[in-house]
């Protein structure tokens, strides 16, 4: 009997690694079918999909690749499709992500709602606003902003100070949020808020969702030192907010809103393999080194110890952490998943800030490119991304956030 069972369990796990082979076939031939040739290769500024209500395509290829994955269920695969997706397995998900990075496919679809807040409504929301909410997301028809910073709470994020008063069938929210990414161009966005003044400081905040076309919502965009302009000030005045609006608990949205960063910390670990200087990943990066030098009649440029010494530590940190991906995904599979995930936002956001250091060294004099004529595209584009990597240490959590949150949860230090 133990040796039927034996060879029952062998025939099932060999069955399963079949349909896995099976799908990453199908995959595999369905992207090569359906992905534009234009969409295989790194984005170009101005050609990410956002989707909204009312969505805009810098052509017809971007409409058509984010058409294609919409209607399979692709743009967030990992949903169940009641809500839009496509109800993948975790491995199923993992093989189409490996075949969508083999192809250099682009994402189909940008939006917070996805990478942040649908993830966390899924677990803390109503079924009604569920199913209100979570199939626009998936479908690119609502656009979603992040309420949470403000100009005196940033990484003490429970000191907000933007209060929602209960107004019997509503709630009326007064304050101002800051570093809104896209809050000018977003049509809700998810918003801590304080509720109870009297309460400890993360008991007394709220989870709220707020129409950006509701009276009172003014947004201004922020320039940032790289030139780009995708940060705002949200200023909310006298703004009504129904209650059937309000996610998890009254003075409970702390539990909601640290949810919401966790997606967005992972979100963010694989910024840096994915990042817009181009797709110039760790193991291409040495190839790099090699060509500008050439270009530049600098042979000997790679002998710079100094140099080769951050290439290799770059190089092996990245190895690294596609190893720690690689054994978190495993430890998920088994049930017994460790705090490993929690050092992923910090690597990821580090290394895309050395990557583009790095870059900007091999580029010589070339690399002070800001505007003007006599440069190239990419030349204009790298010091840019250069400057934005700072954000990306920042938002989130800040790398001394994150440091203080593995010496704590991971470490067990004391505080």
């Amino acid at each position: 009997m133990p040796s039927n069972t034996a060879t029952s369990s062998t025939d099932n796990n060999a069955s399963q690694s079949d349909n896995h082979r099976d799908f990453r076939a199908e995959t595999r031939a369905w992207l090569e079918a359906n992905c534009p040739e234009s969409q295989r290769q790194p984005p170009v500024e101005g050609e990410g999909i956002w989707g909204g209500r009312n969505p805009e395509f810098a052509n017809s290829d971007c409409q058509q690749w984010f058409e294609r994955m919409r209607d399979k269920g692709w743009t967030v695969p990992n949903w169940p499709v009641e809500y839009g997706g496509a109800g993948l397995s975790p491995l199923e998900h993992q093989i189409l992500k490996e075949e969508m990075r083999r192809l250099r496919c682009r994402t189909p679809l940008n939006d917070l709602g996805i990478l942040m807040f649908g993830p966390a409504l899924m677990e803390y929301g109503s079924e009604q606003q569920k199913s209100e909410h979570l199939p626009k997301i998936a479908r690119g028809e609502i656009r979603w902003c992040q309420g949470y910073s403000e100009p005196g709470a940033g990484s003490d994020l429970a000191n907000i100070q933007t209060k929602a008063e209960d107004k019997g069938d509503h709630f009326l929210v007064n304050g101002s949020k800051i570093w809104t990414s896209y809050a000018d161009k977003s049509d809700w966005m998810f918003c801590l808020t304080r509720t109870d003044s009297s309460a400890k400081k993360q008991q007394g905040i709220s989870f709220l969702l707020i129409d950006m076309d509701d009276p009172g919502i003014t947004a201004k965009p922020i320039e940032l030192i790289s030139g780009n302009r995708h940060f705002c000030q949200v200023w909310l005045d006298n703004v009504k907010v129904p209650k059937a609006n309000l996610v998890h608990k009254l003075n409970e949205g702390w539990t909601v809103g640290k949810a919401v960063l966790q997606h967005e910390r992972k979100s963010m670990s694989e910024t840096s393999e994915s990042s817009s200087s181009g797709d110039l990943t760790a193991e291409r990066l040495l190839d790099f080194y090699l060509e500008r030098s050439t270009e530049q009649g600098r042979e000997g440029q790679i002998e710079n110890a100094e140099l080769r010494t951050a290439l290799t530590n770059h190089q092996m940190n990245m190895r690294m952490a596609k190893l720690c991906q690689q054994r978190i995904y495993e430890e998920y599979m088994a049930g017994t998943p460790s705090g490993l995930a929690m050092i992923m936002k910090y690597i990821g956001t580090e290394e895309l800030k050395r990557k583009d250091e790095l870059i900007l060294a091999a580029m010589g004099n070339r690399g002070m490119a800001w505007e003007g004529e006599g440069f190239t595209e990419d030349e204009l584009l790298i010091p840019r991304n250069w400057a934005m990597d700072k954000a990306y240490t920042i938002a989130g959590g800040s790398s001394e956030v994150q440091l203080n949150i593995l010496a704590k949860n991971v470490l067990g230090l004391p505080d």
